[in-house]
């Protein structure tokens, strides 16, 4: 395992930095931007891999990786695939309402993506999972919004905080519904030498 000033979290997302922390991978923070407007006629599958190596190679950029000391950074994205279209994070209480009464009583996808990159080398790996969310009633769906947790999360929820009790099933990955696959994270990071264990 590398050591703890080796690995970059290309993220602001505090559940990101959590599920690392869950897996025992010591790592700090690299401010990134990157345009995460998606292209003409782009699948959401390609759009999710294409942001999470979009960030590990800005966060690489800002870092001057390659720099000979085995630092890597690690970039993610995360959206919700429903019916063919991208559901992202609201960016207002009308989106977020939006979004949940589309997802009421329907099963939709979360596709995750993982990305690492030392400057030179970028891999990624992209998890799937089916999630079936019950029917929602429209005075749940206000009282949900009134929280402010739906703000900053792909589809206006977060499976791991009040929108849970909407969650009626997964098939999948628990991680990558809260933003970050585990399983990939450690493939990836097993092949640039730096694994969980």
């Amino acid at each position: 395992m590398r050591d703890s000033s080796s690995l970059y979290l290309a993220s602001r997302s505090p559940r990101r930095a959590e599920l690392l922390d869950q897996i025992g991978v010591p790592h700090q923070p690299v401010e990134s931007e990157v345009d995460e407007a998606p292209r003409a006629g782009e699948p959401p599958a390609s759009y999710v891999e294409r942001l999470a190596r979009d960030k590990a190679m800005a966060g690489a950029g800002v870092l001057g990786l390659p720099d000979g000391r085995g630092t890597l950074v690690l970039g993610a994205d995360t959206a919700i695939e429903l019916d063919g279209a991208i559901l992202g994070k609201p960016q207002d209480p009308g989106g977020a309402r939006r979004h949940l009464t589309a997802l009421s009583g329907q099963e939709h996808e979360v596709l995750s993506a993982v990305a690492i990159s030392d400057g030179h080398t970028t891999e990624s790996r992209l998890s799937r999972t089916r999630v079936r969310m019950r029917a929602l009633e429209a005075d749940e769906i206000e009282a949900y919004i009134e929280t402010g947790e739906p703000m900053d999360k792909a589809g206006a929820y977060a499976i791991q905080g009040r929108g849970a009790v909407f969650v009626e099933r997964i098939t999948g990955s628990y991680s990558a519904v809260m933003g970050l696959p585990l399983y990939e994270t450690d493939q990836l990071l097993r092949r640039f030498g730096a694994g969980a264990f």
